[in-house]
């Protein structure tokens, strides 16, 4: 997808919100502190590379993917040297930041990230909202990680035309806040894991005022009904051999059918859930298909017209965007995962969504404070200043570091 550069008015760049706390301030050292607690991953004793500056580490590696592992480092200690202390920061060798992060685990990246990510739209977040529903979308990915035999044995290499792919990969699903793209309750395993089976752990983050949009891939009996029962709103598409009779035909083109979790139970009329069925077609538009067809929760038509649901659910390629932004900005087209060890390529994925959710809160502060929609904002040019001011991000006090050793 090809993503568009758009600026602020020159009053209020996102330059001009950069402030020196800003990866700590999304990801705050006491809550860095209460993770390695959890997983008893905090350094024993003071050490050059403690626990919690390996976090940090392991985020900031997603913003200098081509860059070896000692320059990225290097990036993020220069943070000390602001300090005007005349502290002198010797960079380890290599072996030692490997070592660092082994002893770091990814335990500890999986429960932070999942004490921090979420939502973070505000009532004045443009595009997040529709009517009183705060809209989310379920999507799922993959990534190729490095060729190695560990990595294939615990992640898998998926089929090809012919053959098998050249590397390994990892799946991952999230929910995503369309608003702001920022990418929560992400799951991840290996590439034979389905994409129904990482939903199932990733829908339980849906709640009570959330307007949840999916594709045709995901609908099922159990996954809607567990989604549902969360007391969030489904707009989600189904495939066209759905069997949807129906029931009730609704003024504004919609209708009333039933989902059943068999054909027995469709025959015996038992287990049913009623659903509002919105058909359409996009006249006019190059490479669509012939109709269009989605199932909702909301069954009160004036609630929700037929006609703004059928917009709203396009919506959801905001997801694809937000999974472009990994894949491209942060990945890099064309490159792997460095690690090669599973445990650190665990770490090494959910320190890139940290990163991200850093990237997207700052994007979101600056749109509101310009009264722009996030997505009018460049994704690309927020990465390229955070990487000219990380050193300024990391700036802890010496004592701040005793404690935290």
């Amino acid at each position: 997808m090809v993503e568009t550069a758009a600026e602020l008015p020159i009053f209020d760049r996102i330059a001009d919100r950069i402030t020196p706390d800003m990866l700590t301030r999304w990801f705050p050292l006491e809550k860095v502190q209460e993770a390695l607690a959890a997983t008893h991953k905090g350094s024993q004793r003071q050490r050059a590379l403690p626990a919690h500056l390996m976090v940090y580490y392991v985020m900031a590696l997603s913003l200098w993917r081509a860059d070896p592992c000692r320059e990225v480092l290097r990036w993020l200690m220069e943070g000390l040297r602001w300090l005007g202390l005349g502290i002198v920061v010797k960079i380890p060798v290599k072996s030692a930041i490997s070592q660092a992060r082994t002893r770091l685990g990814s335990e500890v990246m999986v429960r932070l990230c999942d004490a921090v990510v979420g939502p973070i739209a505000q009532p004045a977040t443009k595009g997040a909202w529709y009517r009183h529903w705060h809209v989310v979308s379920i999507d799922g990915s993959t990534l190729d990680v490095a060729d190695e035999p560990m990595l294939e044995k615990t992640f898998g290499r998926p089929g090809a035309s012919r053959g098998d792919s050249a590397f390994p990969q990892i799946r991952f699903v999230s929910l995503v806040e369309n608003g702001t793209h920022v990418m929560f309750a992400t799951k991840m395993s290996g590439c034979h894991t389905s994409e129904i089976a990482l939903a199932k752990l990733v829908l339980p983050r849906l709640c009570a005022g959330m307007l949840a949009l999916a594709d045709r891939n995901f609908f099922g009996f159990e996954l809607w009904t567990q989604a549902q029962a969360t007391g969030a709103d489904l707009l989600w598409r189904v495939k066209k051999n759905t069997r949807l009779p129906i029931e009730q035909r609704l003024p504004d083109g919609s209708y009333i059918s039933s989902i059943y979790p068999s054909d027995t139970a469709r025959r015996r009329k038992t287990q049913r859930v009623k659903v509002r069925v919105i058909e359409y077609r996009l006249e006019g538009v190059a490479d669509t298909e012939p109709l269009y067809r989605l199932i909702t929760t909301i069954l009160d038509h004036e609630k929700a017209p037929a006609h703004e649901l059928a917009a709203l659910y396009h919506e959801r390629w905001e997801i694809e965007t937000a999974i472009g932004e990994i894949k491209t900005a942060l990945r890099s087209a064309q490159t792997l995962l460095r690690s090669k060890t599973p445990d650190l390529v665990i770490q090494e994925f959910f320190g890139m969504m940290m990163m991200h959710f850093v990237v997207r809160g700052l994007m979101h502060e600056a749109a509101l404070k310009a009264d722009e929609d996030p997505d009018h904002l460049s994704f690309i040019h927020t990465v390229r200043v955070i990487r000219r001011n990380l050193p300024k991000f990391l700036a802890f006090s010496p004592s701040g570091l005793a404690k935290a050793a």
